[in-house]
């Protein structure tokens, strides 16, 4: 199974994508993580590593798909 990862920083933006889109995600074929990065800072660096440049964004199948624009990765830093 594939996995889907969410990136967010807990903004109005980023919540409405989350139940837009994270919820949306076929879960027989994805296993979904949400990762809220003002919550989990630490993890600021993987998101970036695997190329979010702002939240809200979904990245599936290592591909990152940027979901209208929440905040840009290093105002999270």
């Amino acid at each position: 199974m594939s996995t889907a990862i969410f990136y967010h920083a807990g903004c109005p933006v980023c919540l409405g994508a989350e139940q837009l889109v994270a919820e949306a995600i076929d879960r027989s074929k994805y296993e979904v993580e949400v990762v809220h990065l003002g919550e989990q800072p630490g993890r600021i660096a993987e998101a970036e590593s695997t190329g979010v440049k702002s939240v809200p964004a979904l990245v599936l199948s290592e591909q990152v798909f940027h979901i209208n624009f929440g905040a840009a990765i290093d105002d999270l830093k």
